[in-house]
């Protein structure tokens, strides 16, 4: 039996307005070759000058993981050649990053509780991007030059399972923090995974292998599989140390299975020295107090949630699932509304209404508009199954509750007298089951509200038909 070793290094793109050592734009999507500058494309003469904003955006995330802040860091060259690496060489952080030891709790779904160790998280200037077109490729360098925090975590994890909880943790925290989109598609959040294997009981570290560039939970998780298994089967066949050599693999999404892209270089490989261009970091403590006051991260605003609103904890983990979740889930609660209609409505009946891959943000129903809506069932002016119908065309079109309950026949009959008269046409129609209700059938009760609910066509008012119904029955 084996145990599965995986550690993380996660790319996080900053959203700064400007590149980590230049002015140029960082906005996604522009002309090829547009955002650049003498920085950029490292033109002789051309000097680097830090972004300030990004060093504060690695003290809040710092704060987030309780991870050592070094008042001094430096820069180094990381020295490589690829054709969308205008210097030749990569300005990052080796001997002293900016944010040291931390950690990153994660929780499973029974309660129990992992700590994952972070090692660091450094600074670093991203490269261009290649594009392949036929039997030669164009290079873009708009991204070069773009802030990234590289975090890497401990070698801690022993399966996919933690890995994919740490992960969905990490990229929940810095878009609370607002420090990134991590939008995982434009490849602002992505991951080179590291993964060994070994006999269980053992403590040693075997070779390990690096999947490059994963930007996909689903294909995370199945990345991870492939290369357990491929591991495996490779020590049980006798074949490991040939099968297995320190390299850099790519995952084959059509394929489904890693494959080998170039030997893994060692950190020597690189010929680190400190940037002559860059003088060390310092941060002043005035500055670390000021950006270490972080907003409410996830976990904080799970229990606010649980204590304040006494919902259930698995309704408050689906909320806290994504800032925008949370944000809109208390902007409900304003217009005073029920805590527990609002998890529904917002959690189950908006979220099955959704595009697949649409998020709130793009929806046309806001909190204040659901709100009204859970307003209308609580205030008795239109059933539950009502309101469904109106959610039907309010997440399809702009248009009024209000409208829309005339223009449908929503409104719900609540008069007493309306009522009744709807009760004693049905008890009518149905005097063998009165007779049979009366000598012990109390089961049929249920028989007779369905019955008034059909012949009001949904308006009646459930609570004040069953109220009225259980007087006429006596």
């Amino acid at each position: 039996m084996f145990e599965i070793v995986i550690g993380l290094e996660v790319h996080v793109q900053l959203n700064t307005k400007t590149k980590l050592f230049c002015s140029c734009a960082t906005s996604f999507g522009s002309k090829p070759n547009t955002n650049v500058c003498e920085v950029c494309l490292a033109l002789p003469g051309s000097l680097p000058v830090i972004n300030k904003e990004a060093t504060h955006k690695a003290i809040m995330l710092a704060t987030a993981l309780n991870a050592k802040i070094n008042k001094k860091s430096i820069f180094n060259r990381k020295n490589y050649f690829y054709p969308d690496l205008p210097t030749g060489y990569q300005i990052s952080q080796f001997e002293i990053p900016i944010v040291g030891l931390g950690s990153l709790e994660i929780e499973f779904d029974d309660g129990s509780k992992k700590t994952i160790g972070v090692t660091r998280a450094h600074l670093e200037n991203d490269a261009g991007k290649n594009i392949h077109k036929g039997d030669y490729s164009c290079v873009d360098l708009n991204r070069a030059g773009t802030p990234l925090l590289e975090i890497v975590s401990e070698p801690d994890m022993r399966s996919a399972d933690e890995a994919l909880r740490y992960l969905k943790k990490l990229h929940s925290i810095v878009r609370y923090l607002g420090i990134s989109d991590a939008n995982m598609q434009e490849g602002s959040f992505r991951c080179d995974v590291n993964v060994s294997i070994r006999p269980k009981g053992e403590t040693k570290l075997y070779t390990r292998c690096e999947i490059k560039n994963m930007n996909s939970f689903k294909f995370i998780q199945k990345a991870i599989a492939y290369e357990v298994q491929r591991q495996s089967e490779a020590w049980e066949d006798g074949t490991y140390e040939k099968e297995v050599v320190q390299e850099t693999r790519l995952f084959d999404v059509h394929l489904g299975e890693t494959r080998s892209m170039r030997g893994k270089e060692d950190a020597a490989d690189y010929r680190y020295f400190p940037d002559p261009d860059l003088k060390p970091l310092v941060l002043s403590q005035e500055v670390i107090d000021k950006y270490s006051k972080i907003p409410e991260l996830p976990d904080a605003k799970k229990q606010r949630f649980i204590q304040t609103y006494k919902i259930k904890e698995y309704d408050a983990n689906v909320l806290i699932s994504s800032i925008e979740m949370a944000n809109f889930f208390e902007a409900m609660l304003k217009f005073e509304i029920s805590p527990k209609n609002a998890v529904t409505w917002l959690c189950v009946e908006l979220q099955a209404r959704l595009k697949e891959g649409a998020s709130l943000n793009e929806c046309l129903v806001d909190a204040k508009k659901l709100a009204s809506l859970i307003k209308h069932i609580e205030d008795g002016i239109i059933s539950a199954k009502a309101a469904k119908e109106i959610l039907d065309v309010l997440v399809q079109k702009e248009a009024s509750i209000d409208t829309l309950i005339d223009e449908l026949g929503l409104k719900q009959v609540s008069d007493d007298g309306a009522i009744l008269a709807i009760i004693e046409e049905v008890l009518a129609k149905n005097q063998d089951k009165v007779e049979e209700y009366k000598s012990g059938k109390d089961k049929l009760f249920g028989f007779f509200v369905g019955q008034v609910m059909k012949a009001s066509k949904g308006s009646a008012n459930p609570a004040k038909a069953n109220e009225l119904l259980k007087k006429a029955l006596k």
